[in-house]
């Protein structure tokens, strides 16, 4: 895969798969995002009213953040590393358009604004980490993985999720109540 010249590259398979989600939330899906789901009124104030066990919640951010990380780091273990950074790109790209689809048509602008809060500032450590091991996917074996890189992404892995364990709850409450 000539592609994968530059990093920024790996934009070549995000956006597309961010513009599919956007088509699926508009056509196909457009009857599903009218029924009350997670960008309704009642969810987000239920939302605003629950106290998080912090206990059942780190376990519940390792399923979903460290999971994901690890099924990606397996898969650039074997020779089918470059089409698993290409689908997980593609993938990542349809749940961002979907998901933002869906909220602005819940809420419109406020619905966006609710995305970016809500994946702030956790993601700010989670994109390097992702970014560092999808690189390496893409550029073996001009790259090695190093003892560097694991130190890095598990130090942003872990940032990230003691930030979205306990600083996002803060900010998205934050954000509902002055919505």
């Amino acid at each position: 895969m000539k592609i994968f010249r530059s990093r920024k590259q790996l934009l070549a398979f995000f956006m597309p798969g961010f513009l599919i989600g956007i088509i699926y939330v508009n056509f196909v899906a457009k009857k599903y995002v009218a029924e009350p789901g997670i960008f309704s009124d009642y969810f987000l104030q239920q939302f605003q009213n629950t106290r998080i066990d912090g206990g059942e919640y780190i376990w519940y951010l390792i399923r979903l953040r460290l999971l994901p990380f690890l099924a990606l780091f397996g898969l650039s273990c074997t020779k089918a590393r470059k089409i698993s950074a290409v689908l997980f790109l593609m993938w990542t790209g349809m749940s961002g358009g979907i998901l933002i689809s869906t909220a602005v048509l819940s809420l419109g602008i406020k619905g966006s604004m609710l995305c970016i809060v809500g994946i702030f500032p956790q993601f700010i450590f989670y994109i390097p980490a992702f970014l560092v091991l999808l690189w390496y996917c893409c550029s073996y074996p001009q790259t090695r993985w190093n003892r560097q890189k694991t130190v890095f992404v598990v130090l942003m892995l872990a940032l990230g999720m003691i930030l979205e364990m306990y600083v996002n709850p803060v900010l998205v409450r934050a954000f509902l109540a002055v919505m």
